[in-house]
């Protein structure tokens, strides 16, 4: 079944502008946030901006929630949830937008600095499923925070502002790589070779007053970071610091009709989510958006979908409304619907064979919505009914949104998951939407602007009529 190009929806002028002031958006933010913690600083500001309130002052001061009103509650700073609070009980369920905002990196580990024949070196820790020789010989970005043992946070942010250096990882020159280029793809670089080159001049003479200053480069950087950022080397114990690509999304194309940048999976979904939510009034059923961390690592811990955040944050909602009981939590959660906001894979020309044509997601034609995700057959998917699927192609048939359905590869390729089973948990209905993207889980990712458009269409459409 052919899906025309959404494209031809958007005709030169102004029509075609309100698709590029929309994306021209998406990419400053992409730009200017490109990890968990920024996106949910981001996010916090325009939700209050929005006339959001914050859950916790709710809670401290014991108020009461109405209909109409909207909250949100910002989980570790690294995650949120929102709510518009509808007319009905919240027993009665949900819809409910989930999308995640961590992407693939590399972490400094918790001793990274360390200096070898007169280079200083930061060690990392790749975070979450990477091509680890397409991390090598790019600008690279220090994104993060340092707190110190009395709590005072110090955030690092240095690579992308036109005045800062950059960053890098080394790959071994051509002329020497005969044995490199001998092996798998998976070995050409190793996790371990993923070393940060971070400096190069000693510490002058004249300020080695301690003989057991043997290390004159680390020794350097160490006197930089005390300077700009008053840290010392322990302080990195408890750091979370993150070596991104450096640089600004741009846009892609002569048509300027994608946008490249970092972090489109999952930030392509999480941006449209939050602007659903922020430009549509409340209705008869509480709206949700759910923004998460570690999704890219499976959902695991106190900011990932595994934790009872969210389950909790309904507990409080429902309580400050006057609802709560144990029973009318579990009856809101099984009661409602939800789209599972996570990228797909667009169909690469270049690789055709790993796609199957007629189950690929294409730019251009739309919101993608995968039945199913998982791997071979079918392991770790959540596998929505056909009744949902029916449901949801009414509500985007009606809003005259564009879309097309996909499967991740053949069958036999690999395959991939999202937060949409443990959303299913819940017994609630849930499937996975998103948008197409190229070079998915590279340092630099492809969109097109027009699905991107159409997600938050869509994602508007679901809101009110699901």
């Amino acid at each position: 079944m052919e899906r025309e190009n959404a494209w031809k929806k958007y005709p030169e002028g102004k029509k075609r502008k309100v698709v590029m002031d929309f994306a021209e958006g998406y990419r400053k933010f992409l730009s200017e946030n490109k990890t968990e913690r920024e996106c949910n600083d981001f996010f916090v500001k325009e939700a209050l901006a929005a006339g959001f309130v914050d859950l916790k002052d709710v809670i401290s001061k014991n108020k009461k929630l109405k209909a109409g009103d909207k909250v949100f509650l910002s989980n570790y700073g690294k995650g949120l949830a929102m709510f518009i609070i509808g007319k009905q009980p919240m027993e009665q369920g949900m819809n409910i937008l989930g999308a995640h905002i961590d992407s693939p990196r590399m972490d400094l580990k918790q001793n990274p600095l360390y200096e070898d024949t007169d280079m200083a070196l930061l060690d990392t820790h790749y975070y979450g499923g990477v091509k680890k020789y397409q991390w090598v010989t790019i600008p690279l970005a220090l994104h993060g925070v340092i707190v110190k043992k009395d709590g005072t946070k110090v955030v690092v942010n240095v690579g992308d502002k036109p005045q800062d250096p950059v960053f890098g990882v080394s790959d071994l020159l051509i002329h020497l790589s005969a044995d490199q280029l001998d092996k798998k793809g998976a070995k050409v670089i190793e996790g371990e070779q993923l070393d940060v080159l971070i400096g190069s001049i000693p510490m002058d003479e004249k300020d080695k007053k301690d003989e057991k200053v043997k290390e004159a480069v680390k020794a350097n950087v160490l006197e930089i970071l005390k300077k700009e950022y008053k840290i010392e080397e322990e302080d990195f114990l408890s750091a979370e610091i993150e070596v991104v690509p450096a640089g600004d999304a741009r846009d892609y194309g002569f048509d300027r009709s994608m946008i490249m940048g970092y972090g489109h999976d999952d930030r392509v979904c999480a941006y449209p989510s939050f602007y659903a939510m922020l430009d549509t009034k409340a209705g008869e059923r509480t709206y949700a958006c759910l923004l998460v961390d570690k999704e890219e690592i499976g959902s695991v811990g106190a900011t990932g979908m595994e934790s009872r955040f969210f389950e909790n944050t309904v507990a409080e909602v429902m309580n400050a409304l006057g609802q709560y009981s144990e029973l009318a939590v579990r009856r809101a959660l099984a009661n409602s619907k939800a789209l599972s906001s996570d990228v797909s894979a667009a169909y690469d020309t270049n690789f055709a064979s790993a796609f199957e044509k007629k189950n690929a997601a294409y730019f251009g034609r739309g919101l993608v919505f995968n039945k199913y995700t998982g791997a071979r057959g079918k392991s770790g998917s959540n596998d929505a009914s056909a009744e949902y699927v029916g449901e949801v192609r009414r509500i985007m048939d009606d809003a005259k949104v564009s879309f097309q359905t996909a499967e991740l590869g053949k069958v036999d390729q690999g395959g991939g998951g999202t937060i949409a089973y443990i959303l299913g948990n819940y017994g609630m209905r849930v499937i996975d939407s998103g948008v197409a993207v190229l070079n998915m889980h590279a340092p630099w990712e492809i969109i097109s602007k027009v699905d991107l458009y159409e997600a938050y269409l869509g994602y508007i459409a679901f809101l009110k009529k699901a």
